[in-house]
């Protein structure tokens, strides 16, 4: 699928598209920066469902207006509170949404991914994932599907019988899944990447692998590297890659005393993420020690953290 010119190639795309950004029309590229949702997304939501019709230059390339990004804002409300997306089209001349809506559809997402996990059916789930992930945006899939998929699982897998085959079977495909579309995306991306590790000895943690994506959708090249790094080599890994921030993910309690030495070296910004940052939140709210270091519970808080340090 051709991809919508950057900004790089406007002057390859005539005067009428050079005319139209100067009477403040918007390139599908700057819509998904605001919005969140991606360019392929958008153009699914034109083609299947006729959500939004942008305005096309001679040439065929999309733009949008100030209208065009409150209708986008407006679906993914919807979308936020369950109604499928093929169902949106006729709620967007509703004044005001009801209180309640009639039918959760993340909820059917989340049963039919559940069952997929519990029969080991890889296929069913790249599918259910796949379809979710096309038409609405990374943060939507992440809030309303993946993580409370997570809950309900980690619920279903207490004292189970066959939770721990479901539990590698899980994290194994997705870390694979996201693990693809971070190496896909890092191929045509530029620029210092953020460094993610895995500060557990939890493999596969899924929680990270969803940061790492939600990082990498927002056209961030991403590093993950999936194992502890010791103390002096952490500040080895940032230089030699250029780390423009890290990012350490913990599912489990950390040596705070450990913490100056590991961060030893490192001037760019430190977020430590998942339920370290719950345990040692006191410690690390301080900052005292460490100036760069802030923290965050769960993927989204993390994407929130990175995006108000402007590391993507």
């Amino acid at each position: 699928m051709a991809r919508e010119p950057d900004s790089s190639a406007r002057e390859d795309l005539g005067a009428d598209f050079a005319e139209a950004l100067a009477q403040g029309w918007l390139p599908i590229r700057e819509v998904a920066r605001q919005t969140g949702v991606n360019a392929i997304t958008l153009r699914a939501w034109e083609r299947r469902y006729g959500l939004i019709v942008p305005y096309r230059t001679p040439k065929g390339h999309r733009l949008f207006s100030a209208e065009h990004v409150e209708r986008i804002q407006t679906i993914v409300t919807w979308i936020n509170r369950g109604v499928a997306v093929s169902k949106i089209k006729p709620l967007l001349d509703t004044p005001q949404p009801p209180p309640e809506t009639p039918e959760n559809d993340w909820q059917r997402q989340r049963h039919g991914l559940v069952l997929a996990v519990t029969q080991l059916a890889e296929r069913q789930v790249d599918d259910l994932v796949n379809q979710a992930m096309a038409l609405s945006p990374p943060w939507t899939v992440c809030e309303q599907l993946l993580l409370p998929l997570l809950a309900d699982l980690h619920r279903r897998w207490q004292g189970q019988f066959g939770a721990q085959l479901e539990r590698v079977f899980l994290h194994s495909w997705l870390r694979s899944k996201f693990g693809s579309r971070i190496y896909h995306n890092n191929r045509q991306l530029r620029g210092a990447p953020l460094l993610l590790v895995n500060q557990s000895d939890l493999p596969l943690d899924p929680q990270l692998w969803l940061t790492a994506w939600l990082a990498s959708s927002t056209d961030c090249p991403v590093e993950v590297f999936d194992e502890p790094i010791p103390a002096g080599e952490l500040a080895l890994a940032v230089e030699r890659l250029a780390a423009r921030g890290v990012l350490l993910y913990s599912s489990h309690a950390l040596n705070p005393s450990q913490l100056p030495r590991l961060l030893n070296g490192i001037d760019c910004p430190v977020i430590i993420a998942g339920s370290a940052a719950s345990i040692h939140h006191a410690s690390l709210s301080t900052g005292a020690a460490m100036p760069n270091v802030s923290w965050a519970e769960d993927p989204l808080s993390a994407h929130r953290e990175l995006r108000r340090q402007a590391l993507l």
